[in-house]
């Protein structure tokens, strides 16, 4: 018979997250799984990376279902490995922002998470590939890939204050790179703030990157955010939390369905906000309909 894996981060999210301990995730998984006659069975990750071959495992030994419990991260290590796979992936957000999770309307209480993944329908969308590396939300350069590596650097996976904090701090230090970029006959040459290629409409927390993206429409919304000076950078952050960021003079959305970026010197790179290197070139490209996804509707 085929089985469940569940890939449990317990480092994910903020301190109120990490308060359910592996035991008490590994018991709940397993109980809400026999109500849905599954055989479901936990597995608990040990730290970065690890995600991935955890599902690698699951896929080797016949999982009809792999369920990743944990930030955009941990979705981000288990969805690499199932895109392109007939197996579907199920969402626990148990992360300080959790973008995707967000985008496919998944409850933050866990039991109703679990039973979503158990029991939901299934539904195709998209996969992002940025410099080689699949994302499922949003990846890119620039200044949030430096947001990520620094949070990632201090610890991370604390909160959004903790996040909000190091934000400011940074705009003071950051220098924006000058980008070339060829896109689907389009073309971009200026220095940007961020250069962001968006399968989901938010980073997570509410902060929306791109509001007109959707995961399953064969296309990213590639969205250059030109600098200004730190004050008016900051100023500008407002637009991601009441989705006007696309109305901004300074910044420019196209749709994409492959894209390549240049800079001079190297830039930081990201994946679902998981630092993925630098790099002075990178291809931008999509997967249409890669991943399966236990979900229900899109939240508006």
């Amino acid at each position: 018979m085929s089985h469940v894996a569940v890939i449990i981060n317990p480092r994910a999210g903020g301190s109120r997250a990490r308060r359910i301990a592996p035991a008490e995730r590994t018991a709940l998984a397993e109980r809400v799984g026999r109500r849905a006659g599954l055989d479901v069975r936990p597995l608990v990750t040990e730290g970065p990376g690890h995600g991935m071959e955890l599902a690698k495992r699951a896929l080797a030994e016949g999982a009809s279902l792999v369920v990743a419990w944990g930030g955009d991260g941990t979705v981000n290590e288990v969805a690499a490995v199932l895109a392109g796979s007939s197996v579907p992936l199920g969402i626990v957000p148990g992360g300080s922002g959790n973008g995707l999770a967000r985008e496919l309307g998944l409850s933050r209480n866990p039991e109703v998470a679990l039973a979503t993944a158990f029991t939901a329908a299934e539904r195709r969308i998209d996969a992002g590939v940025l410099g080689g590396r699949v994302f499922v939300n949003v990846g890119g350069l620039g200044f949030d890939a430096r947001i990520a590596a620094r949070f990632n650097e201090a610890g991370g996976r604390r909160g959004l204050t903790d996040y909000l904090r190091l934000t400011v701090r940074e705009l003071w230090r950051y220098r924006p790179a000058h980008y070339r970029i060829e896109h689907d006959g389009g073309r971009y040459t200026g220095a940007a703030l961020i250069v962001a290629a968006a399968n989901g409409r938010q980073y997570g927390n509410g902060a929306w990157i791109a509001p007109r993206a959707r995961p399953d429409d064969g296309r990213l919304d590639l969205v250059i955010v030109e600098s200004t000076s730190p004050l008016g950078n900051l100023w500008r952050a407002r637009r991601l939390f009441d989705r006007s960021l696309l109305e901004d003079p300074g910044v420019r959305s196209a749709q994409a369905t492959t894209a390549r970026v240049e800079t001079d010197e190297p830039v930081e790179l990201h994946v679902d906000g998981e630092p993925a290197g630098t790099a002075c070139q990178v291809d931008v490209g999509i997967r249409p309909g890669a991943l399966r996804v236990r979900a229900g509707r899109s939240r508006a």
